[in-house]
Parts: C-alpha cells; sequence; structure tokens
C-alpha cells in the first residue's frame, strides 16, 4: 500500500514538475518548440504560435518537415543535438517554405534527458534588430543628403533661374530649330529644380504632432489611388477598429503610405501582373497590434513602445535580392527611372517619428510594415 502510494506521489510531482515547466515556458517572450525524437510538436509557447503563425491546435498535428523542407539546415542543428547530448547554437538561418518565410533566424537547441530524443529550440528573429540598424545608418545617409540639400539650394536654385529665364527669352528671338534646344534647356532647368526641392525635404526640421486617425489616412490614401494611378488594382483593407490614434503627423503618414502604395502599383504594373490567384494586381493595407516592439530614443535613455502597426502588402514580383539591403538608402531604385530618393525620405519621416519600418519580400508578396507610437497620456496634455 505505502509503495503505491509512493509511486502514485511521484507520479503526481512529476506531471507537476511538467505543468510548471510548461507554464514557464508559455510565458517566455521568446519562441520555444519543443520537439519529441519524430520531429513532433510537443509544446509551443505562445511566442512561437504568433512566430510560426499557426495554431498550437495546428502544430499538435503536424512534424517539424511539415512546415520546412528536410534539407534545411535547421535538422541538422536538431540531430546534432541529439547525437551530442549537449545545446548548440547556428545564426542566420532562413526557414523558407510554402507555409514559412523567416529570413536571418538564431535558433539554439537544447536535449532534455528525462526524454531522449526530444530537443528543445529557441528562436530568435534577429531580423527587427538589423533592420534599427541599417535605419540608423540610412538616417546617417539622409543627413549627408540633407546638407547636401542645402548647398544645392543655396548654390543651384539661383543660377537656374537665371539659366531658364535666358531660355525663354531665346525662345521668343530664334528661329524654329533653335528655339527646340532652348525649350530643352528650360525643361531641364525645371527637371534639376524639382529634384533639388524634393532632396530639400531631408531638412532637419521639427515635425508638429497630433493624434492621427491611421485608418483616416490609409482610406485616404486608398481614394488617392484609386483616383489615379491604382485605379486597375484591387485593394483589400484589414484593419483593427480597437487601435489608438498614433501621435504624429498626419500629412507626412499620408506622404509615407502614398509612396509605398505608389512603389507596390509600379512594381506589379511593370511586369504587367499580379500573383494572386486571379492574377490580378492586389495591394492590401492592414492595421493592428504588434506588442513586444521598443526602439530607444536617439540620444536618450529612454525606450519608446511601438505597439501599432501599419502594413502595406501587394503581390507583384519581389523586390531584387540585391537592392533590399540597401532599400532605404538616398539614389538607390530598381527602376528605369526615378531618383531613388521616395524611400530614403520614408525612412527619415519614421525615424522622425521614433518609429521603425521593416520589410519583407520575395516573389508574389512584398511587405512593408511601419512601427508607430501612439498617443500617450503625456502627449494628450500637450
Amino acid at each position: 500500500m505505502t509503495t503505491a502510494v509512493n509511486r502514485s506521489e511521484r507520479l503526481m510531482a512529476t506531471r507537476q514538475r511538467g505543468a510548471d515547466a510548461a507554464a514557464v515556458l508559455g510565458a517566455l517572450p521568446v519562441p520555444v518548440v519543443l520537439l519529441d525524437r519524430e520531429n513532433r510538436f510537443r509544446h509551443v509557447n505562445h511566442a512561437a504560435e504568433q512566430f510560426l503563425g499557426i495554431s498550437v491546435a495546428s502544430l499538435s498535428q503536424l512534424r517539424l518537415n511539415d512546415l520546412i523542407p528536410l534539407d534545411n539546415p535547421l535538422f541538422l542543428l536538431i540531430e546534432q543535438v541529439r547525437t551530442t547530448e549537449a545545446t548548440i547554437s547556428d545564426h542566420d538561418l532562413n526557414l523558407e517554405s510554402p507555409r514559412l518565410q523567416k529570413r536571418g533566424i538564431t535558433v539554439q537547441g537544447s536535449p532534455l534527458p528525462e526524454e531522449p530524443g526530444a530537443v528543445l529550440l529557441v528562436l530568435q528573429d534577429a531580423s527587427a534588430a538589423r533592420s534599427l540598424d541599417r535605419q540608423l545608418a540610412f538616417r546617417g545617409a539622409a543627413r549627408s543628403v540633407t546638407g547636401m540639400a542645402a548647398i544645392l539650394a543655396h548654390e543651384v536654385k539661383n543660377p537656374l533661374s537665371g539659366i531658364r529665364g535666358a531660355a525663354q527669352l531665346l525662345e521668343e528671338s530664334v528661329g524654329p530649330a533653335d528655339r527646340e534646344l532652348a525649350e530643352l534647356i528650360r525643361d531641364e532647368a525645371d527637371r534639376i529644380r524639382a529634384l533639388v526641392d524634393r532632396m530639400e525635404a531631408f531638412g532637419e526640421k521639427p515635425i508638429t504632432r497630433t493624434a492621427v486617425n491611421i485608418h483616416r489616412v490609409l482610406e485616404h490614401v486608398r481614394k488617392l489611388a484609386k483616383s489615379g494611378f491604382g485605379a486597375n488594382i484591387r485593394f483589400v483593407e484589414t484593419y483593427d477598429p480597437s487601435l489608438p490614434p498614433v501621435w504624429g503627423n498626419r500629412d507626412q503618414l499620408v506622404q509615407v503610405i502614398l509612396n509605398l502604395v505608389k512603389n507596390a502599383a509600379e512594381a506589379m504594373t511593370q511586369v504587367g501582373n499580379g500573383r494572386n490567384g486571379n492574377g490580378r494586381p492586389e495591394i492590401t493595407l492592414a492595421t493592428g497590434f504588434q506588442q513586444g516592439v521598443r526602439v530607444a530614443i536617439p540620444g536618450s535613455t529612454t525606450r519608446l513602445d511601438l505597439p501599432l502597426f501599419v502594413a502595406v502588402r501587394d503581390n507583384g514580383p519581389g523586390i531584387p535580392e540585391d537592392i533590399r539591403p540597401h532599400l532605404f538608402e538616398p539614389f538607390v531604385t530598381s527602376k528605369s527611372y526615378g531618383s531613388g530618393l521616395g524611400l530614403a525620405l520614408v525612412a527619415k519621416i519614421v525615424g522622425d517619428h521614433g518609429g521603425l519600418i521593416e520589410v519583407n519580400s520575395r516573389p508574389g508578396r512584398t511587405e512593408f510594415r511601419l512601427h508607430l507610437p501612439v498617443v500617450s497620456e503625456k502627449d494628450a496634455d500637450q
């Protein structure tokens, strides 16, 4: 009788330890996955559920090879953990398949001595940190453009006005053949002035902020697009109506999102087709909460929460891989026309708002995601 009671107590204690461990893993803010010896999902915490984009109920019916192909380096890491019974880490892994698209992932695998063959995986997505690092570099590049713009505005605009005026006078006093050359001079002067005007937008001017309804901004951009360059594009809106206002500048946010939507439309019309089921070009505008995104305010120890996101997604051909790391740098573009300043200005405006911009692209799906600050009690009192 005593032996049976002891065995029952040990079983209950084991179950309690398992429940406690599951509770601890579930509370961790980083994605944690427990695989059995057959690579079935034994346990998935909430962070991993969000990371993989698949519910716990669905994952419990799957194996890892149902999500990613067997030749993925992650399987080699798992086998090394089982063979050596030691913790092994790998960096910059890509977990890609039709069901999963994650790049630059750090994975740490550990064995569980009490469960032979089981492997605990900790997944960390470093893309946001790398994106922030790149954006800090882009801000430095933008400041260089700012200095260049100030010089150009001072040293170029005045002579351009003189050149344009002289060209206009020549048009009135020369023959038809020479008039065409005078018109060319005038048009080129206008083009250079327009470029200088665009570069002046990089000036370091403080922005005026108010509470902005981001859905009204998105609806305004959608109407502008549908009445012009996006007339033949299908727009899909996926909004979270419970979102609080953004703390920002309404006109600048319109400029940012309009730029992203216009780029998406041009990318799809250049190739002449979309990548969705019916072949029609499609742009999705989405909003929602994404907890856990925080950035440091430059020059301060204060950290800013960015729980609200805005996504602009298209089903076009994707961004060329050689351009992606430099996408927000000035004068970088994949177009045969344009100055390459649009996305650099987008990055600057988002940075001025204390926000973060990320991009994820593959053929058939490109998404720009903005993380923006919401109105706080302190902001509301201003």
